[in-house]
């Protein structure tokens, strides 16, 4: 039985795999849920159930959830070379549902559609995880040893930074080795041919500006705190001037530096605001050093803070930067041949502006791509994801799992 005819055989239990996990609630802390330890546990108790007999759980210690962990599992299925080990990791925990009146079903019970599954998680990342497990099992059911060791690994608190999941197995465990092939099935395009080897520098800004409060009509007597953060936000923005060059592996192909969050001020408007509390979203093209942009906005705040009276502190609330993975990197090359084989199609290496556990992976030494499938509906409402995208993924990964 072919990989394709086996995968379409097993339709109902791709979707009952998937049924399941939308079922059980994994939300991290910080999104008002209790983690992933009951999703990891059914998760498990189906893999042994299914025949993975080689599964390992790892767990983060967290003491906000009422287990006390958060748990990351392994699963290992011995190939023929062990020397450079396949790796699919996706992610257990999913983002809190957002407005409810926006969704048109429970978002935590999966419904299908015809060819496509609706509700929280099911793309984002189950869709990963599910086709990942479905590989794996065609070698099980059909008593086959894979070409390359299979090692799957599904982590917690992605949605969140990462602290109790790859962040904490990259501290605290010797899980991979430098020629291990890593593939993160967490991101792509309806066609599933971008291949993501990189990311652009990310910096989240919290400035907040202290001036001195006084009426609407007098500001000759106060600083306005307000007005100085507007300029200052200006100033920063423009700093897109200062790290100007290009790059067209990442669209858009430039640096990124705009103000978005604005935290309340005063509650009236005829009071200049003693104190204005701003937020910056920058995302800077892999060429350029945060420590080289913390100079420029050093100078700018002490423009700002000269011109307008006022005292401007900033704290740096997400910083992450990561090298690319090469273009010639076995993974990157292996996986575009197995697309190529498999479908037809001949991929395109690209940069991404967001964050992907990728990052963690690179700045450690290992070399691992982005690659999926899909729409791209992570955390929206009516988030849904196509099973013949999740087949066609898991149909790419046996080649790559093979040669």
């Amino acid at each position: 039985m072919t990989p394709k005819e086996f995968f379409e055989k097993n339709k109902s239990e791709i979707i009952g795999l998937e049924k399941l996990l939308t079922s059980i609630v994994a939300i991290a802390p910080e999104g008002g849920g209790d983690g992933e330890s009951e999703k990891c546990a059914a998760l498990e108790k189906w893999l042994k159930k299914n025949g993975f007999t080689d599964v390992v759980r790892y767990e983060a210690p967290d003491s906000r959830v009422s287990s006390g962990v958060r748990p990351s599992l392994v699963v290992t299925i011995p190939g023929q070379n062990d020397d450079s080990r396949v790796w699919v990791m996706a992610h257990l925990d999913v983002v809190p549902t957002g407005d409810l009146s926006l969704w048109n079903s429970n978002p935590f019970q999966c419904v299908q559609d015809g060819d496509v599954l609706i509700g929280r998680g099911v793309e984002d990342n189950q869709q990963g995880l599910v086709s990942a497990v479905f590989a794996a099992l065609y070698y099980i059911k059909h008593g086959i040893k894979p070409g390359n060791t299979i090692k799957l690994l599904f982590v917690a608190d992605e949605e969140c930074g990462s602290y109790y999941g790859i962040g904490w197995l990259l501290k605290t465990h010797d899980l991979f080795r430098k020629e291990d092939l890593i593939v993160i099935p967490d991101g792509g395009d309806p066609k599933g041919e971008t291949i993501e080897i990189a990311e652009k520098n990310i910096l989240w800004l919290k400035v907040n500006v202290k001036g001195k409060q006084t009426h609407g009509s007098r500001p000759d007597s106060g600083a306005n705190a307000c007005l100085a953060a507007c300029a200052l936000s200006v100033a920063l923005h423009n700093l897109e001037k200062v790290f100007d060059k290009k790059d067209d592996l990442f669209e858009p192909n430039y640096s990124t530096i705009q103000p978005t969050k604005r935290e309340k001020n005063v509650d009236s408007v005829n009071i200049i605001p003693g104190e204005d509390t701003f937020y910056m979203d920058c995302r800077f093209l892999p060429c350029y050093k945060l420590d080289d942009v913390l100079v420029k906005v050093d100078e700018e705040a002490k423009k700002v803070e000269a011109e307008y009276g006022v005292k401007v502190n900033y704290t740096a609330i997400q910083r992450a930067e990561s090298p690319a993975t090469p273009v010639d990197a076995p993974v990157a090359q292996k996986l575009a041949k197995a697309l190529k084989k498999v479908h037809g199609i001949d991929a395109k290496f690209i940069g991404i502006g967001g964050g992907t556990v990728g990052a963690e992976l690179r700045n450690e030494g290992y070399n691992a791509v982005v690659w999926s499938t899909l729409d791209d509906q992570a955390h929206q409402p009516n988030e849904y994801c196509k099973v013949s995208n999740l087949i066609k993924d898991s149909e790419t990964l046996v080649e790559l799992f093979d040669n």
